[in-house]
């Protein structure tokens, strides 16, 4: 493998994406002594992470275990049994379709919808990895507070049933990290990628200081958006009620930490989309997850005003304050989360 050290034979699962998230999940497994290969595109970022047990650009806050080991090859992935793909939405086919692999498990861990196909991961996954065994890894989670092991609940959706949910839970669960079985693969993903777009909404709501009324009020109404997406997409309303759409929501709608809510902030407070993204070394999925999420639910006739709202904002359309002026002027209407 690349860089300090070498791959032990008994290490049985790798993170691909050495991101803030991809590092918190390798040193949340590495935790317990467990040996972890990260996959790194950056060969100096691979050689910090082994010599100086760090990663500076990510998550420089994680003084990282010493049985992670990071490599720049994609064929070190290959050979391990269990894969977790943290790697951007958009880039998930093409990083997946380099790693010369048949079978194993492929845990997604990537929020988004493909630009351009309006795939969710799984569906991605499944034409790159036709012979791998999926699964989907969701929930409320920032990475600083999983790397410094604070307890931490997830959805694990195992299109493989119980007999893979037993498989993985017993590699992925520690104390401080608890996962939830389920067998609804789509409704993890889409509660991930809309509540990213709903974050952004929320930041919005921050930077025009119109107080946590307006932020309760659009956290409650986005759900119901989410919700109607959903339940149309064949998602069943229990995930969406879980911890990979409501708690996920609610986690990523309340604090800067999330890529997505500080985006909007900074919307709400004059910034241009093109501006704040192209001055961020992460990625905030909600920006490329929105535009195709609306073309998606206008395709089946699925009200989403507040993804509308979002799209408008990151094409320029309109100024925040005037977006926010359209949804307040829509026609009055009894409360029905589905309607």
């Amino acid at each position: 493998m690349t860089g300090n050290g070498r791959m032990g034979a008994g290490m049985q699962i790798g993170v691909v994406g050495a991101g803030a998230w991809g590092t918190a999940l390798a040193q949340m497994l590495a935790s317990d002594g467990r040996e972890v290969l990260l996959w790194a595109r950056e060969p100096d970022l691979v050689d910090q992470i082994n010599r100086e047990r760090r990663n500076g650009l990510f998550l420089p806050s994680a003084d990282l275990h010493p049985t992670i080991r990071a490599t720049a090859s994609l064929a070190d992935m290959a050979v391990l049994p269990i894969l977790l793909l943290v790697t951007p939405a958009q880039h998930l086919a093409s990083v997946l379709g380099q790693i010369p692999r048949s079978g194993g498990d492929i845990v997604l861990c990537a929020k988004g919808i493909e630009a351009g196909t309006g795939r969710l991961m799984a569906d991605v996954a499944r034409d790159a990895a036709p012979g791998a065994d999926l699964a989907v890894l969701s929930g409320p989670t920032f990475a600083h507070e999983v790397a410094a092991g604070l307890p931490t609940a997830v959805t694990l959706a195992c299109a493989g049933g119980e007999a893979q949910w037993q498989r993985l839970s017993a590699a992925i669960a520690r104390p401080a990290f608890r996962p939830y079985y389920s067998d609804d693969v789509a409704g993890a993903e889409i509660g991930g990628a809309v509540k990213n777009v709903l974050a952004i909404a929320c930041g919005v709501v921050d930077g025009l200081r119109l107080g946590q009324n307006a932020r309760a009020a659009l956290i409650s109404r986005g759900f119901a958006e989410m919700q109607r997406f959903g339940l149309a997409m064949g998602a069943q309303a229990e995930t969406l009620s879980g911890l990979s759409g409501l708690g996920d929501l609610v986690l990523t709608c309340s604090s800067t930490s999330s890529r997505n809510f500080s985006l909007g902030k900074a919307l709400g407070e004059g910034a241009s989309a093109a501006s704040v993204l192209s001055n961020r070394a992460t990625v905030a999925e909600g920006a490329f997850t929105a535009p195709v999420l609306a073309g998606l639910a206008r395709d089946r006739g699925i009200s989403m005003p507040i993804v509308e709202a979002v799209v408008a904002l990151l094409e320029g359309q309109a100024p925040a304050h005037k977006v926010v002026a359209s949804l307040l002027s829509r026609p009055l209407r009894a409360e029905n989360p589905l309607g």
